[in-house]
């Protein structure tokens, strides 16, 4: 966000408004307003003029505050208006962040199935492994049998020639 410096008549706007609505400002306001009455009371000045000076002073200040705090409005209004196209460029930033999480899980989505085809390639080739090994087991056995037998038939037959 670019600001712009602020000028010495908003930077005084701002100061003022902000110390208009302090407690400080309800303290001298008060003080003002009850030492107005006790120089009348006290017979310093005439009840007339002292409501001719207290009204003037109350009115001046009450033009002048009122343009301080239409400027502080402005300048606030101004800010949020920043504020919100920020808001907005933030919101089209988060839109193209989703989007492109959106894109990672279906590419996450595509490699899991990659995964789940490879294990169950993984896992047929353990079988087939199995069945290969299953039956070399057998025929290794089938060998075994068979010469186990040719053993024993050369065996009879060397007895029968002995015999014979």
């Amino acid at each position: 966000m670019v600001q712009r410096p602020k000028q010495g008549v908003e930077r005084f706007a701002l100061g003022v408004t902000r110390w208009v609505g302090s407690l400080p400002s309800i303290v001298l306001h008060t003080f003002i307003f009850l030492a107005s009455f006790s120089a009348v009371w006290l017979g310093i000045l005439p009840f007339d003029r002292m409501l001719l000076v207290l009204t003037t002073v109350v009115s001046l200040e009450a033009i002048y505050l009122s343009i301080f705090i239409q400027m502080t409005i402005n300048l606030t209004s101004a800010t949020i208006e920043e504020v919100g196209q920020n808001i907005d460029e933030i919101q089209e930033d988060i839109d193209e962040i989703q989007e492109d999480v959106d894109e990672i899980q279906e590419d996450v989505d595509e490699i899991q199935e990659d995964v789940d085809e490879l294990q169950e390639d993984v896992e047929e080739m353990t079988e087939e492994d199995k069945e290969e090994e299953a039956k070399q087991a057998g025929q290794e056995r089938t060998l075994k049998e068979i010469h186990a037998g040719l053993e024993r038939l050369m065996a009879d037959i060397e007895k029968l020639q002995k015999h014979s």
